[in-house]
């Protein structure tokens, strides 16, 4: 075909103005196909303060100069042959590690909030359009549990405050009790904004967590804060100390008041009956007693007998001498005497009797009267 109609005008174009318009068509779609494969990673990245974040841009095709905007100021100029021109030892650019010069890493050290967070921008003169990642920047700032170590009696209610400061975003705030995870529904979690409302990045936020349970052993108590960027969480920890509770004294006393009380009135009651039982015993009855009487009286007349006709009064020793006529003395007694028997004085008792104080000597003295 020698003319092409154009469908919007209805007008022919010539063949020769053909040429013309190919090129512009393949300059477009070469355009389209070489900026399709300009690729910057990661296209969010979110760091701790104080670590470093990478970039890496691949061009397909081919460049000759990169520059890098950090916060809306060009901070780095990369050509593919030349020196590299930085704001600061703060930002580094190399071709990456494989060695591949169509990728080149961009560092950012030592990373600020308030100066690096926000779109880092990478531009490759030429056909290609720039391309943006988001740089979010994290801050860690210190956790502590007020009061330090607590002791407390068994079965008694504890509670526990941990106060994170200085942190951005808020930290996620969790408890372990000996090492292990407590429910999030025993503790709860405050947090409020430190700093111009206005002004991201200067806010912190601090936080504060309660934590209440019943203590019934020594336990290791730890309060973790966290962000996204940091590796580990930042902890701080107590050490609980559980003691037994003290006995109930006044139950006890009540017990042992209440035990004694009964002991003693057992023990009176057996101590009663037992002396009723003795009382009965030693009173006889009206008959066992005028019994015993006769008896006692029958018993003493039998032994007054007994001793009167044991009593000889009118017996005199004989001896083998001859015994002297008794003399009638002027008072009338008469008097007998014997011979040959030594007379010993002794005492004279009631009946007329006479003892003699020598042993084994006894000497009777009869008396008649006349």
């Amino acid at each position: 075909m020698c003319c092409r109609q154009d469908n919007n005008t209805g007008m022919t174009v010539p063949w020769k103005s053909r040429p013309g318009l190919l090129c512009i068509g393949l300059l477009l779609c070469a355009t389209g196909a070489v900026s399709g494969q300009f690729q910057l990673e990661p296209l969010n990245s979110t760091v701790l303060q104080g670590s470093d974040a990478r970039f890496n841009a691949t061009v397909i095709g081919g460049f000759q100069v990169m520059t890098w905007t950090v916060g809306g100021l060009l901070v780095l100029n990369f050509p593919i042959t030349g020196n590299i021109t930085t704001s600061s030892d703060h930002f580094s650019a190399g071709f990456c590690s494989s060695g591949d010069k169509h990728c080149v890493e961009f560092t950012i050290h030592n990373v600020n909030r308030s100066a690096d967070a926000g779109p880092v921008v990478c531009t490759v003169l030429g056909i290609y359009k720039p391309k943006t990642a988001q740089l979010y920047v994290q801050e860690s700032g210190t956790v502590n549990i007020k009061g330090g170590n607590v002791t407390v009696e068994q079965d008694q209610q504890v509670e526990f405050q941990c106060v994170t400061s200085g942190w951005f975003p808020t930290a996620t705030v969790s408890w372990t009790r000996n090492g292990r995870a407590v429910n999030s529904s025993l503790y709860n979690t405050t947090s409020v904004a430190d700093g111009e409302a206005f002004n991201s990045t200067s806010v912190a936020f601090n936080s504060t967590s309660v934590l209440r349970f019943q203590a019934v052993s020594n336990t290791t108590v730890e309060c973790r804060a966290t962000v996204l960027s940091l590796t580990s969480p930042i902890s701080s920890s107590v050490f609980l100390v559980v003691v037994p509770k003290p006995a109930d004294w006044t139950v006890l006393i009540a017990v042992v008041v209440s035990i004694g009380g009964f002991a003693l009135l057992v023990l009176l009651i057996i101590g009663i009956i037992f002396c009723c039982k003795r009382k009965a015993e030693k009173q006889p009855n009206y008959q066992d007693e005028m019994r015993a009487r006769t008896q006692s009286q029958m018993s003493g007349g039998n032994a007054a007998g007994q001793r009167q006709g044991q009593e000889n009064a009118g017996y005199a020793a004989e001896d083998q001498t001859s015994v002297a006529p008794s003399k009638l003395t002027d008072s009338g007694f008469s008097q007998a005497s014997t011979s040959g028997v030594h007379e010993v004085a002794g005492n004279t008792n009631q009946a007329g009797n006479v003892y003699s104080a020598e042993p084994g000597v006894r000497k009777h003295r009869h008396v008649t009267i006349v």
